[in-house]
């Protein structure tokens, strides 16, 4: 298995150097560039291509909302990870919304950023259940009420991706998910790509908020 890069953006010397001890010591990841903004963090991604985006979201300059809307929209294909104080933040449910990946809380242990920047890496959300959940429900409450466009969408969804995509909201895996409806994973990878296709979405985290501002979702 191949190396995997990361850039690591934050607006603290301290926290960059920490992650970067951190991650470096990790077999199998490498940090290949810091920033200490989201406008630097634009300009790393387009020089370094890096595999995964350990992203600050409170920077000045250019915010981690911002920059993480900015690197997707120039590489569909990139991967941001959000770091956060809190786990119920409102800047974090942006972040999901504007294309991260997924987000760990700053207090993380090293196991875990090692393990949550290689899921991402892999093209996996990193979709911690309850955290992400109890995000999810409590941020999705106060949006804008669900744009009519991708609302449209769910009627192309079939008894089953609609199903599915359920499924995904409540933080399942997709052998989870096989198992839950009694099919092979592989056709569970098939319906996430056919709903991804079709709604327009590019991960598993974007399929999750959307299934909560639908309503497909319910809290609790």
């Amino acid at each position: 298995m191949s190396t995997i890069g990361v850039l690591i953006v934050d607006d603290q010397m301290m926290v960059r150097e920490g992650f970067s001890v951190l991650l470096n010591a990790m077999p199998g990841i490498e940090v290949v560039g810091e920033a200490v903004d989201g406008r630097q963090a634009v300009s790393q991604v387009a020089a370094l291509r890096p595999d995964v985006v350990l992203m600050d979201i409170r920077m000045p300059e250019l915010n981690g909302i911002e920059a993480t809307r900015e690197i997707v929209a120039a590489d569909p294909d990139a991967k941001v990870l959000v770091l956060t104080t809190f786990d119920l933040d409102e800047y974090v449910y942006q972040a999901l919304r504007a294309g991260a990946s997924g987000f760990l809380l700053k207090d993380a242990s090293a196991r875990q950023l090692a393990e949550g920047v290689r899921v991402v890496a892999s093209g996996e959300a990193l979709l911690a259940p309850a955290v992400t959940r109890r995000l999810i429900t409590e941020f999705s409450k106060l949006a804008e009420a669900p744009r009519p466009p991708a609302l449209a969408r769910i009627g192309d969804l079939t008894e089953r991706e609609t199903e599915v995509l359920v499924l995904i909201a409540q933080g399942l895996s997709n052998a989870e998910i096989a198992s839950r409806l009694v099919v092979a994973e592989s056709t569970i990878k098939t319906h996430v790509s056919r709903i991804l296709v079709k709604l327009g979405l590019r991960d598993r985290t974007q399929a999750a908020v959307f299934a909560y501002e639908a309503r497909l979702v319910t809290p609790g």
